[in-house]
């Protein structure tokens, strides 16, 4: 079977959102007798959120009091301690601090309904973003070839509800590398806007079409046929729901940001029960070379966009929490020292956040050895301690009650860690 990634390639279909007044007329016909939404039984939702460019994760929790770091960082390091040049950073257990800019992050971390694992990270020592980013959506590593990505084989496992398109939905312009493979998934890159665009060698797409079903008729590429019909019957569901007028519940305000409506629009999908069990959505500047900035800056109005846009999605779950665990994940850390201009380079561990009813909470969980240069991963990045694969599988296994670690991550073979209770 041709691979998703193959399909993407070959530009057969796109999903962008251009305005529903720009269907062309063969598919406005088509457009009518679908499943409705709101016909699916709840089920547990997964909800995974890549930070692309590499967080330094020893400045979003930072072990504030190793000297070395401190030393490391002469204008970057933050304190938790009041009167510190900077805004203290959060004290959550004297020894890890939460950058101030996270401070919705608090309560829950407080609860106990957040875990943040530090330390973690890819066995597999690259600092290219690309590399590291088709690693860890692939869940293998240490093989480039690999067709599918762990999100999609998590869809194939669950094996629910073949009948909707919104099994795994991405909020992104275009299907990430997690969700590519055999099994149904959509990017959507706008609800209010869902639309389709025909690309490549498409026979007829200017003729009427009574159905869907009569463009894959029309075209030569048997690649729309095996990648699009999910998309069309998502656009068919979507038509039926009022998106544009969505009220968020227990008056959430989510941030207008990239992030921020991206997580909107998946409580949307979570509140129309039109069966998603997995959700994707990311979040970009992270690569912070230059003036990343403390208290202030580049870094601080990312993870402030972060902690808000995901707090604002929590308190819109409402009665949903339960059915919800929301997991963070970034391609690889930064340097423990900083660079000349103000930033911080590729490193290797970051850490990231996994918010829950179900989940360990109230610990930064993973190992993080003094930031003396022997401890370090090459001389210079705090060392990967937890593999990614051990906190993905555990999340998805505790939470969507998966329990196949040899197809979710086929070549790993470590332990869990207990972030989920």
């Amino acid at each position: 079977m041709t691979s998703r990634r193959g399909f993407i390639k070959a530009g057969g279909l796109a999903l962008f959102g251009i305005g529903l007044g720009g269907i062309p007329g063969f598919l406005a016909e088509a457009v009518a007798g679908t499943k409705a939404p709101g016909l699916f039984k709840r089920k547990k939702i997964m909800v995974c959120i890549f930070q692309r460019g590499a967080m330094d994760g020893l400045m979003a929790v930072t072990p504030f009091t190793d000297k070395y770091l401190k030393a490391a960082r002469p204008t970057l390091f933050m304190d938790a301690a009041k009167g510190s040049k900077t805004t203290p950073l959060i004290d959550l257990d004297g020894r890890f601090g939460l950058h101030p800019s996270m401070a919705a992050f608090e309560s829950m971390f407080r609860e106990k309904r957040m875990a943040i694992v530090h330390g973690i990270g890819s066995p597999n020592n690259t600092r290219s973003h690309f590399d590291a980013q088709d690693y860890m959506e692939s869940g293998t590593p240490f093989r480039k070839g690999t067709d599918s990505g762990w999100l999609n084989r998590a869809v194939g496992l669950l094996g629910h509800d073949a009948a909707t398109p919104f099994q795994g939905v991405s909020l992104t312009s275009s299907l990430p590398r997690s969700f590519y493979g055999e099994n149904p998934a959509v990017a959507i890159s706008n609800l209010q806007d869902f639309n389709i665009q025909l690309r490549g060698n498409v026979k007829g797409a200017n003729m009427a079409a009574k159905s869907f079903e009569d463009l894959y008729d029309t075209t030569s590429s048997g690649l729309l046929k095996e990648t699009g019909k999910e998309s069309f019957d998502a656009m068919k569901m979507l038509q039926k729901v009022d998106t544009k007028n969505y009220k968020p519940s227990n008056n959430a305000i989510y941030p207008n940001t990239a992030l921020g409506n991206s997580l909107k629009q998946i409580a949307q999908l979570i509140k129309m029960d039109v069966g998603m069990e997995v959700a994707f959505a990311e979040s970009g500047g992270w690569d912070t070379h230059f003036n990343q900035g403390a208290d202030t800056g580049i870094f601080a109005r990312n993870v402030n966009d972060l902690s808000n846009s995901i707090m604002a999605f929590w308190a819109d779950m409402g009665t949903y929490q339960d059915d919800v665990t929301v997991m963070t994940m970034t391609e690889f850390g930064r340097t423990v020292k900083q660079n000349g201009t103000g930033g911080t380079d590729h490193g290797r561990a970051s850490c990231n956040f996994i918010l829950g009813n179900s989940v360990n909470g109230g610990l930064v969980h993973g190992l993080v050895n003094p930031l003396a240069i022997e401890n370090l991963e090459d001389g210079r990045d705090l060392a990967v301690t937890t593999d990614f694969r051990s906190v993905f599988s555990e999340v998805a296994d505790k939470h969507l009650n998966i329990n196949n670690d040899k197809v979710l991550f086929p070549d790993w073979e470590g332990n869990k860690i207990g972030v989920m209770r």
